[in-house]
């Protein structure tokens, strides 16, 4: 089987936020790789996708979307930082309240949009705009580096059926919502004759549009963060995650990592397999 490509090395990586490690494994069925993740320490941006549209297109897709939001953000998140340097007062005196996360939530959505933009370019120019051509889902964090990591919001970004996790106080969360019709489904109320997991309402390239979910969360020290695709999420439960995930530590990133993609291997899974799990503190 072809050996996975991630884009960002597998070491542990040092964010604004704390350390980061990330791992991605064709899993046990599939013959090639279409997830694919990235970790950007200068920036403080890590993300991961799951890619679709076969014969190649899928990794093709992964890589696109991680790489054109990555440029994004390098592009403008100067601006922003100088833009928040000034403070609210400089832009509005009678302003009152404002939310630190503000102007990272509205770059994100700018920067969702620009990757999906370029992934639908390359639809079109193939003839595939009718939103069966190449796409990935997309799911990340992103903290600016800055002197005072606990004092600015962590902003997620979300589109398909990747998932953040955070792990606090002993407690699994899932911070994201599956852009699935199966999860549309349950909310719906039905119990019986559920569309497959995998059904995606959304993703980064088939169609000219896209509705990312973004949001702040304030993080404290020690929180864990979980990224991954759903070769993971959807083998493992949800107790056995939360179970691993309590003894990660900034020395076993990597060994926490591998013990999850073999645990969803021995669960069955038979998709590809991406983790990256993030420990909050002092880089």
């Amino acid at each position: 089987m072809p050996m996975p490509i991630p884009l960002s090395p597998m070491r542990v990586h040092r964010l604004s936020l704390g350390v980061a490690f990330g791992a991605t494994d064709v899993g046990p069925v599939r013959e090639t790789n279409e997830d694919n993740f990235l970790i950007d320490e200068a920036l403080g941006v890590a993300m991961v996708a799951d890619g679709m549209g076969g014969h190649a297109a899928g990794e093709v897709a992964s890589a696109g979307v991680l790489t054109a939001l990555r440029a994004y953000l390098a592009q403008h998140a100067p601006a922003l930082a100088r833009e928040s340097a000034r403070g609210i007062a400089a832009d509005d005196p009678d302003a009152t309240w404002s939310d630190p996360a503000a102007g990272a939530v509205r770059l994100l959505h700018a920067a969702v949009e620009h990757a999906n933009s370029i992934l639908y370019a390359q639809n079109c120019a193939r003839g595939r705009s009718d939103g069966g051509g190449m796409g990935a889902t997309l799911t990340g964090l992103w903290r600016p580096p800055g002197p005072h990591p606990f004092a600015t919001p962590m902003v997620s970004f979300h589109v398909g059926d990747s998932r953040l996790y955070r792990l606090r106080g002993g407690v699994l969360e899932q911070l994201t919502r599956d852009q699935t019709l199966y999860q549309q489904a349950l909310e719906a109320g039905m119990v019986d004759r559920l569309p497959a997991r995998n059904l995606l309402l959304q993703a980064v390239g088939p169609s000219a549009a896209v509705t990312p979910e973004v949001r702040s969360h304030m993080m404290v020290p020690d929180d864990v963060l979980m990224l991954c695709s759903d070769g993971l999420h959807g083998s493992v439960p949800h107790g056995e995650i939360q179970a691993t995930l309590a003894d990660a530590h900034a020395g076993n990133l990597p060994a926490l990592c591998d013990r999850l993609i073999e645990t969803a291997k021995r669960y069955g899974a038979r998709d590809n397999i991406t983790v990256l799990v993030a420990l909050c503190g002092p880089a």
